[in-house]
């Protein structure tokens, strides 16, 4: 029997790669506050509970001028990470990863709160019809795991606070 295969994915910045380093033990994907860091889909086993499996990092997912979003910068390099270009690839990777997976994690990050990117990729990840879970991330404080009850709003199921950089709340 093949590995479930879990896809974290989100806008750029929630802390994916982060989570993806923690759930597979290692420094594997390269974790940086610049947002394009990640681009390629990244790949490795993982075991919880007794159960191993293989999670996929992605690059963030976002939105340009060619979906109503403006794209900061106006007029870009097709190589910047803000180029139409750019932000198409690293969706279709998304995409794909999305695609092949049997269960979603839907990282969204407790401190910014609910925001109009995190309701367009909900909408993505609706139309799989494939399990979300919906992980605030960020969520260091009891205030902010509070805060993270806002994401219920994404009518997506449960809302799962956790820090990826501390471990809170993903089994450690």
């Amino acid at each position: 029997m093949a590995k479930p295969i879990v896809a974290l994915v989100g806008r750029p910045n929630v802390g994916k790669s982060a989570l993806f380093n923690r759930l597979v033990g290692a420094r594997l994907s390269i974790v940086d506050e610049t947002p394009g860091t990640t681009r390629d889909r990244l790949y490795a086993d993982a075991e919880w509970a007794g159960v191993t499996f293989t999670v996929v990092d992605t690059g963030g997912i976002e939105f340009g001028a060619e979906d109503g979003w403006l794209v900061p910068g106006g007029d870009v390099s097709p190589l910047s990470v803000a180029s139409p270009q750019y932000i198409r690839q690293i969706r279709a990777q998304a995409q794909v990863a999305i695609d092949e997976a049997d269960v979603i994690v839907f990282l969204v990050d407790a401190q910014d709160g609910l925001t109009a990117a995190d309701e367009e990729v909900s909408q993505i990840l609706r139309r799989t019809r494939k399990p979300v879970l919906v992980t605030a991330n960020k969520a260091d404080n009891a205030r902010l795991r509070q805060h993270a009850l806002e994401f219920y709003a994404l009518g997506l199921g449960e809302v799962y606070p956790i820090s990826a950089l501390h471990g809170t709340g993903t089994g450690d």
